[in-house]
């Protein structure tokens, strides 16, 4: 990368950090549209000249202790871990947006206690839906017994039980649209202090 490049997204970077940071935590089952919407938000965001990080679960997985373990205690310390990491870079300016399933009740408490400006989107797509879209062939693999401990299908989630956002959408309405409808709670946030709550949009 020229060194131009580097300094230039430094000073971006250190320009924001004076701003007040957010999360934005996109969760939803394996399926429901979490990282294209994120990454459609993500570039709406940057276009109004925000400092924006997007942590996707399938990539932090790569990289993270217990990444290659799929457990319920494992998947629990593995999403507590995102929370820290998601903190860690609003405290210091960024919006961040996370696209992860995470769907534990321990999971949603600890980022509302310790995350200041956090956001809570839940993607609530039908299983129909999920199973039709297969990105992955997760539910493909699962119906051949081929794949376990699968979060929603034989391993237990928590619903968000009052999420920020709780978004249902359907096959005639795009990624686009849902980045749109995060979008404008973001904005609500902006001019009134608090989220809007919208749940069942």
């Amino acid at each position: 990368m020229p060194q131009a490049l580097k300094l230039r997204e430094l000073t971006t970077g250190l320009a924001s950090a004076s701003r007040p940071g957010k999360v934005i935590w996109i969760t939803g089952l394996s399926g429901s549209g979490k990282t294209t919407i994120a990454r459609m938000l993500k570039s709406a965001l940057e276009a109004r000249g925000h400092f924006v990080v997007l942590l996707d679960g399938d990539e932090l997985r790569a990289f993270m202790p217990l990444g290659d373990r799929f457990d319920g205690d494992s998947r629990l310390k593995l999403a507590l871990a995102y929370g820290g990491l998601c903190r860690l870079m609003a405290v210091q300016g960024a919006i961040v947006i996370c696209a992860t399933i995470s769907m534990r009740e321990e999971v949603y408490a600890w980022n509302r206690a310790n995350i200041e400006n956090y956001l809570e989107v839940f993607l609530d797509v039908s299983s129909e839906l999920r199973a039709a879209r297969d990105p992955k062939k997760y539910y493909a693999r699962i119906a051949g017994g081929e794949l376990g401990d699968f979060s929603g299908c034989d391993q237990a989630v928590d619903i968000p039980s009052a999420p920020d956002l709780h978004l249902k959408p359907s096959c005639e309405e795009g990624p686009a649209a849902t980045a749109s409808k995060i979008l404008e709670c973001l904005d609500a946030t902006s001019n009134s202090g608090g989220c809007l709550t919208q749940r069942d949009a």
